[in-house]
């Protein structure tokens, strides 16, 4: 079965995740190793958004995935996503020793539809390391006082 075409256009708002090859459940499928690895990928994101003249609005690393919320000037999302996953893959498998894919397929992309999705959208990626791990079981007021 084809994949469905992706639609972009100038001005389009995108929901973006992108996922660690693997088993998300096992520690050692880790997208980011370590401090430096989140270092470098926020570095590469910032390129590219210099490059690619995006707007990015949110963004949240998880150990095993990554969530962007970003507006694209040009309509050029896959060319934007294909450079940031590529860059980064490549600087991961040389610093780990390791070859091969590091995400698991497509990034997913959904458009955003409107300001009350956006609003949503924004609560749910920025409570989205709160509700994962050891957090995840504590009240949401336990959860924010231990953010803040």
């Amino acid at each position: 079965m084809a994949r469905h075409l992706r639609v972009e256009f100038p001005g389009a708002i995108y929901h973006v995740a992108i996922r660690m090859l693997g088993d998300w459940k096992k520690e050692e499928n880790l997208l980011f190793e370590d401090d430096a690895d989140r270092e470098r990928f926020l570095s590469r994101l910032a390129d590219r958004v210099e490059q690619y003249h995006i707007r990015l609005y949110l963004y949240c690393l998880l150990t095993n995935h990554v969530r962007l919320v970003f507006e694209t000037s040009e309509g050029n999302c896959s060319k934007f996503m294909q450079s940031l996953s590529t860059a980064y893959t490549v600087y991961f498998n040389l610093r780990h020793g390791r070859h091969g894919h590091l995400l698991d397929g497509r990034y997913k992309a959904k458009l955003v539809d409107g300001d009350d999705y956006l609003l949503s959208l924004s609560r749910c990626v920025h409570l989205n390391p709160v509700r994962v791990g050891a957090m995840k079981d504590r009240l949401i007021e336990g959860q924010v006082r231990i953010l803040l």
